[in-house]
């Protein structure tokens, strides 16, 4: 903002403001209503993430009354397993900021190290450069940030790509927004190895994994969405399916609940196609069944490591 701007905006000292009309005004709130019915639980997250939205809203009112301050610094780090929603909520914090003036566009640009770091001299710093272009004004989301420091690799550039990354944080702080992403224990370590980098990021948010009842309502959400939903039997059916899968390798939460509603999905249409004999109903052709769920071979592995 302005130096003209800010003159302009001011208030007299006694003017009292209303910061409920101040938030309505922002449209912030529903950024973080749409947040609330787009991730079940989450509560810490998004208690965080309000938090920070307040900051920035008082911030905002503040400057009203020529009460200057540095610009705040509003890079992140979200930590948490795969699935659990980092890139949701990157997204809808990048609406936050821009409705509340610290972005100009308000968009995302995810990225992981591929788009950062090139293979051989001289192509990092166009390809780093070209993406924070992109991003400038809105959100760079770097997933799975760790990769980008491989100290055992000589020949590496992600330390180059890193250089230029904590210049723009520092530099740009009124035009991008970098918000880091992984698992919490690798990017303590990449913390620890980048210390430049950890005094740039003000908001550490962890992202816990979700409970089983929690998945089972992200599941219903889910199908909802595009049109389906649980018969009694197939919902008990999922209600089982979850907590074995969570056992199983690779669980990535809310990621493995979509994987196992897609494959349901095609259970279901095999079911339905075997059975075209018949008129099928708007319910036959909506809802998922327990035969659907429970021919998963989930269940399968669950009963060898039984016997």
């Amino acid at each position: 903002m302005s130096a003209t701007n800010v003159v302009e905006l001011k208030l007299p000292d006694d003017t009292p403001v209303d910061l409920d009309a101040e938030l309505k005004a922002s449209n912030v709130q529903e950024v973080l209503d749409k947040l609330d019915r787009e991730l079940i639980g989450l509560k810490p997250v998004k208690t965080r993430i309000s938090e920070i939205a307040a900051l920035l809203l008082v911030d905002r009112v503040r400057k009203k009354f020529d009460l200057s301050s540095a610009i705040p610094s509003l890079h992140m780090n979200f930590t948490g397993n795969p699935g659990t929603g980092k890139t949701t909520v990157a997204l809808r914090m990048a609406e936050i900021l821009h409705r509340l003036g610290y972005v100009r566009t308000g968009h995302l640009v995810s990225v992981t190290r591929d788009d950062l770091v090139g293979q051989y001299i001289g192509h990092t710093a166009p390809k780093t450069k070209e993406v924070i272009k992109k991003a400038m004004g809105g959100v760079l989301f770097i997933d799975e940030a760790y990769y980008l420091y491989k100290p055992e690799n000589e020949r590496d550039y992600g330390a180059e790509s890193i250089e230029i990354l904590l210049q723009v944080m520092e530099n740009n702080r009124d035009d991008l927004v970098v918000i880091l992403a992984g698992y919490k224990d690798r990017m303590d370590r990449f913390f620890s190895s980048n210390p430049g980098m950890r005094s740039r990021i003000a908001h550490h948010v962890d992202f816990p994994d979700y409970m089983p009842d929690e998945l089972l309502g992200i599941a219903k959400l889910m199908l909802a969405q595009q049109n389906y939903r649980f018969s009694p039997e197939g919902e008990q059916a999922f209600e089982e399916y979850i907590p074995l899968r969570m056992k199983l390798e690779h669980f990535a939460n809310a990621r493995s609940i979509r994987n196992a509603l897609d494959r349901a999905r095609l259970r279901q249409a095999k079911r339905l196609f075997a059975s075209r004999g018949r008129k099928l109903t708007r319910t036959d052709l909506i809802t998922i069944e327990a035969e659907d769920i429970m021919l998963s071979r989930v269940f399968e592995e669950a009963d060898k490591k039984q016997g």
